[in-house]
Protein backbone atom coordinates (compact mmCIF):
# COMPACT_ATOMS: atom_id res chain seq x y z
CA UNK A 1 0.00 0.00 0.00
CA UNK A 2 2.91 2.23 0.55
CA UNK A 3 4.28 1.82 -2.87
CA UNK A 4 1.13 2.29 -4.18
CA UNK A 5 0.86 5.65 -2.23
CA UNK A 6 4.31 7.11 -3.48
CA UNK A 7 3.78 6.16 -6.88
CA UNK A 8 0.69 8.04 -7.13
CA UNK A 9 2.40 11.10 -5.50
CA UNK A 10 5.39 10.62 -8.14
CA UNK A 11 3.20 10.68 -10.43
CA UNK A 12 1.35 14.05 -9.60
CA UNK A 13 4.84 15.83 -10.02
CA UNK A 14 4.86 18.56 -12.98
CA UNK A 15 8.25 17.49 -13.97
CA UNK A 16 6.86 13.60 -14.40
CA UNK A 17 3.61 15.17 -16.39
CA UNK A 18 5.76 17.00 -18.85
CA UNK A 19 8.27 14.05 -19.66
CA UNK A 20 5.09 11.99 -20.48
CA UNK A 21 4.08 14.83 -22.71
CA UNK A 22 7.33 15.36 -24.11
CA UNK A 23 7.02 10.97 -25.05
CA UNK A 24 3.56 11.51 -26.32
CA UNK A 25 4.99 14.50 -29.09
CA UNK A 26 7.90 11.95 -29.44
CA UNK A 27 5.60 9.28 -30.14
CA UNK A 28 3.23 11.23 -32.13
CA UNK A 29 6.07 12.27 -34.66
CA UNK A 30 7.04 8.59 -34.88
CA UNK A 31 3.72 7.84 -35.83
CA UNK A 32 3.32 10.56 -38.48
CA UNK A 33 6.04 8.06 -40.59
CA UNK A 34 3.43 6.00 -41.32
CA UNK A 35 1.96 8.98 -43.86
CA UNK A 36 5.33 8.70 -45.34
CA UNK A 37 5.09 5.33 -46.50
CA UNK A 38 1.08 5.90 -47.28
CA UNK A 39 2.45 8.36 -49.69
CA UNK A 40 5.02 6.55 -51.17
CA UNK A 41 2.93 3.77 -52.02
CA UNK A 42 0.36 5.60 -53.54
CA UNK A 43 3.04 7.00 -55.91
CA UNK A 44 4.53 3.93 -56.64
CA UNK A 45 0.85 2.43 -57.79
CA UNK A 46 -0.09 5.52 -59.67
CA UNK A 47 3.35 5.23 -61.42
CA UNK A 48 2.94 1.59 -62.00
CA UNK A 49 -0.98 2.41 -63.07
CA UNK A 50 0.77 5.20 -65.81
CA UNK A 51 3.21 2.54 -66.94
CA UNK A 52 0.13 -0.26 -67.76
CA UNK A 53 -2.40 2.21 -69.36
CA UNK A 54 0.71 2.94 -71.74
CA UNK A 55 1.15 -0.71 -72.72
CA UNK A 56 -2.58 -1.47 -72.64
CA UNK A 57 -4.81 1.85 -73.02
CA UNK A 58 -8.18 -0.11 -74.39
CA UNK A 59 -7.95 -1.72 -70.11
CA UNK A 60 -7.62 2.10 -68.94
CA UNK A 61 -11.40 1.43 -66.88
CA UNK A 62 -10.45 -1.34 -65.06
CA UNK A 63 -6.54 -0.21 -64.17
CA UNK A 64 -8.04 2.99 -62.82
CA UNK A 65 -10.48 0.80 -60.77
CA UNK A 66 -8.00 -1.59 -59.47
CA UNK A 67 -5.80 1.18 -58.47
CA UNK A 68 -8.11 3.60 -57.26
CA UNK A 69 -8.98 0.83 -55.03
CA UNK A 70 -5.65 -0.19 -53.98
CA UNK A 71 -4.93 3.60 -53.02
CA UNK A 72 -7.75 3.46 -50.76
CA UNK A 73 -6.36 1.06 -48.81
CA UNK A 74 -2.87 2.26 -48.78
CA UNK A 75 -4.15 6.06 -47.61
CA UNK A 76 -5.98 4.13 -44.37
CA UNK A 77 -2.89 3.68 -42.69
CA UNK A 78 -1.38 7.84 -43.60
CA UNK A 79 -5.04 7.90 -42.11
CA UNK A 80 -4.70 5.58 -38.90
CA UNK A 81 -1.46 7.36 -38.42
CA UNK A 82 -2.62 10.64 -38.06
CA UNK A 83 -5.50 9.58 -35.59
CA UNK A 84 -2.94 8.31 -33.38
CA UNK A 85 -0.97 11.13 -33.76
CA UNK A 86 -4.13 13.34 -32.75
CA UNK A 87 -4.85 11.15 -29.77
CA UNK A 88 -1.10 11.23 -28.40
CA UNK A 89 -1.06 15.25 -28.83
CA UNK A 90 -4.38 15.57 -27.12
CA UNK A 91 -5.02 13.59 -24.82
CA UNK A 92 -1.65 13.94 -22.68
Amino acid sequence: MELLTQLVLLSEHAYNQEFVRGLAMLGAGIAMIGGLGSGIGQGYAGGKAVEAVGRQPEASGKITTTMLVGQAMAETTGLYALIIAFVLIFTT
